[in-house]
């Protein structure tokens, strides 16, 4: 998932569509670093670099993220 715009420099997966796996459903949804201005992504959370730097010590393999 190598980028020049560095947006998946960070990409933190989220648990859409995993278990049980549903086609149709969508799937790859990530956490991953905005584009400048916040443009659209194809259905990913984005955020800045700075709440990404603020998130990932927060973290862990069992952490619950909630996006509202």
């Amino acid at each position: 998932m190598t980028r020049d715009d560095r947006l998946y420099d960070v990409v933190v997966v989220l648990d859409h569509n995993q278990r049980p796996r549903v086609r149709g459903a969508g799937s790859a949804i990530f956490l991953h670093i905005a584009r400048e201005g916040f443009s659209p992504t194809q259905g990913c959370v984005a955020i800045t670099p700075e709440a990404m730097r603020r998130l990932l010590p927060r973290l862990s393999r069992h952490a619950r993220l909630i996006i509202a």
